[in-house]
C-alpha cells in the first residue's frame, strides 16, 4: 500500500534517508515518528467495521487502490453488512424515494465519497441513508445510482444489488417486447455471480403487464426470489412494501452463523468481533399514513397475511358486516377503514335483494371487475359476520385464478394455532 506524501517534503525525506545510514539514533527517532502512519492503516484496514469514515456529518470517505466496483466488493465481502438496495430500471427515482425516507424518519441523506489512494482523485460518490433500529444499530439503504463514470456505475449497482440483504428494484414505463433485453444482463449478473443475495422486489412505477412474467425469468435458474408488488404510485406505498419484505425476511433467516474470519494480525478480540455477523434485524418504524402492525400469530392474521401475499393483492380486510368496522388490514391502499366501510354498504345491498327475491339470509360471495382493478368479497371461514374485502390489480391478477387461491386460503382455519 502506498501511503501519499505530503507535498514539499520530498527533500526532507532524502535528507533524512541519509541520516539514517550515518546514526543509529536518528533512525530510531525516525522509526518512533512513522507511528503516525499506523493510525492511517488502520483507517484503510479490513479490520474497520464500516464502509469508510466520517470525514463530516453526512459524509463518508473511502480511499481505495483499485476501481470502485472491486473495491465495494471487497468491502462486502469481509464486513459481510445487511443493507438494502434500491436500483432504477428506466426510471430515477431511487434517489428520491431516499430523500423521502430520510425526511419521514427526520434524519439526512448521507454520502459516501470513494477515491483513489495516494491521489485522492473522486472515483465514485453513493448516495445513503441509515435508519436506527430498536436494538440501538443502524439499517442502511443505499441508491445505486452513483455519480460516477458509465463503466464504475454499472460495477457500484451490480455489487450493491449482489451483495444486499434486500435488492429492490423500481421499474418505471418498460414497453413488454424491450423488458426481457433490459433484464438479460441483470440475469447474466445473477448466474455467473458472486451473487450472495437470495431476495429481489421487483416495484412497478407504472402498469406493466410483462413484468410478473418477468420475475420469474428473472429468478430461473438462480435460486434468487424475485417477487413483484402490485404498482405503486405514491413513496410511502413503496415504502410499506419494502419495510414488510424486510420484516419477513428477518423473520425466515434469524440470525446468521458466525463466518470464521480470515487470518490476519489482528489482535484477538477485535477478530472475534469480526466473526460475529450481527443477526437480520426487524426494518424501523417510519412515520406514515399508514402504520405497520406487527405480525401476529393467530388464524385471522394468518390468513390475512397470507392473502397479501397473492399475485396482484393491493390490499385487503376482515371487517365486520353488521357495524362496518375494520378488523385486519394489510396492503397499500385503500385503507381498512375505507375497505370496510365499503365492503358492509355492498354486503348490506346484495343481502337485501337476496332476501327481497327469496334467495336466502347467508353472506353472498361476489367479485367484481372495475377499470384496472378487482374486487373482491366473501364470508370469512368459520367466523360467522366477518367477511372479507379484497382489492386486487388488474394487469397483475387473473380473477378466476385469485378466487381459486382465496378458497385455499381457508385451509389455514383448520391449522393448530402455533403457541410459540
Amino acid at each position: 500500500m502506498t501511503i501519499p506524501t505530503m507535498p514539499g517534503t520530498e527533500g526532507a525525506e532524502a535528507s533524512a534517508g541519509a541520516d539514517r545510514k550515518e546514526s543509529p539514533e536518528t533512525w530510531e527517532a525516525t522509526r518512533a515518528q512513522t507511528q503516525l502512519v499506523r493510525d492511517e492503516e488502520a483507517y484503510l484496514a479490513a479490520e474497520q467495521k464500516d464502509i469508510g469514515r466520517p470525514v463530516g456529518d453526512n459524509q463518508r470517505e473511502l480511499f481505495v487502490s483499485c476501481d470502485a466496483g472491486p473495491a465495494m466488493q471487497q468491502q462486502f465481502e469481509h464486513l459481510r453488512p445487511e443493507f438494502i438496495a434500491i436500483h432504477d430500471v428506466a426510471t430515477h427515482s431511487s434517489r428520491k424515494l431516499i430523500a423521502g425516507i430520510a425526511a419521514a424518519s427526520k434524519s439526512a441523506v448521507q454520502k459516501l465519497v470513494i477515491r483513489r489512494q495516494g491521489y485522492g482523485t473522486t472515483l465514485a460518490t453513493l448516495e445513503f441513508v441509515e435508519l436506527p433500529t430498536s436494538e440501538g444499530s443502524t439499517l442502511r439503504i443505499y441508491s445505486t445510482e452513483a455519480d460516477a463514470d458509465t463503466t464504475s456505475r454499472h460495477a457500484l449497482a451490480r455489487m450493491l444489488l449482489a451483495f444486499s440483504t434486500l435488492g429492490v428494484i423500481l421499474v418505471g414505463d418498460v414497453p413488454g417486447h424491450s423488458m426481457q433485453g433490459i433484464f438479460k444482463p441483470l440475469h447474466e449478473d445473477m448466474i455467473t455471480g458472486p451473487w450472495p443475495n437470495r431476495n429481489l422486489l421487483l416495484l412497478p412505477l407504472s402498469t406493466a403487464n410483462a413484468l410478473v412474467t418477468q420475475g420469474m425469468e428473472l429468478a430461473r435458474g438462480t435460486g434468487v426470489n424475485v417477487r413483484t408488488t402490485p404498482q405503486v404510485a405514491r413513496p410511502a406505498d413503496a415504502w410499506n412494501f419494502i419495510s414488510s419484505t424486510w420484516t419477513r425476511l428477518r423473520e425466515e433467516l434469524g440470525p446468521r452463523p458466525p463466518v470464521a474470519a480470515p487470518p490476519r494480525t489482528a489482535p484477538p478480540e477485535s477478530a472475534a468481533r469480526v466473526a460475529q455477523p450481527l443477526p437480520l434485524r426487524p426494518m424501523p418504524a417510519v412515520p406514515s399514513r399508514t402504520a405497520m402492525p406487527p405480525p401476529a400469530r393467530d388464524p385471522l392474521s394468518r390468513y390475512l397475511d397470507q392473502l397479501s401475499h397473492l399475485t396482484g393483492m393491493v390490499s385487503c380486510c376482515i371487517f365486520e358486516v353488521s357495524t362496518g368496522q375494520d378488523l385486519l388490514h394489510a396492503g397499500a391502499r385503500p385503507g381498512g377503514a375505507e375497505l370496510a366501510e365499503h365492503g358492509a354498504e355492498l354486503m348490506a345491498a346484495m343481502l337485501t335483494t337476496s332476501r327481497t327475491l327469496g334467495l336466502g339470509h347467508a353472506l353472498p360471495e361476489a367479485a367484481i371487475t372495475l377499470g384496472a382493478h378487482h374486487l373482491v368479497l366473501r364470508a370469512v371461514p368459520k367466523h360467522p359476520g366477518l367477511a372479507l374485502h379484497a382489492v386486487l390489480d388488474k394487469t397483475h391478477a387473473n380473477l378466476t385464478l385469485a378466487r381459486l387461491q382465496i378458497a385455499r386460503m381457508d385451509a389455514v382455519f383448520d391449522e393448530p394455532t402455533p403457541t410459540s
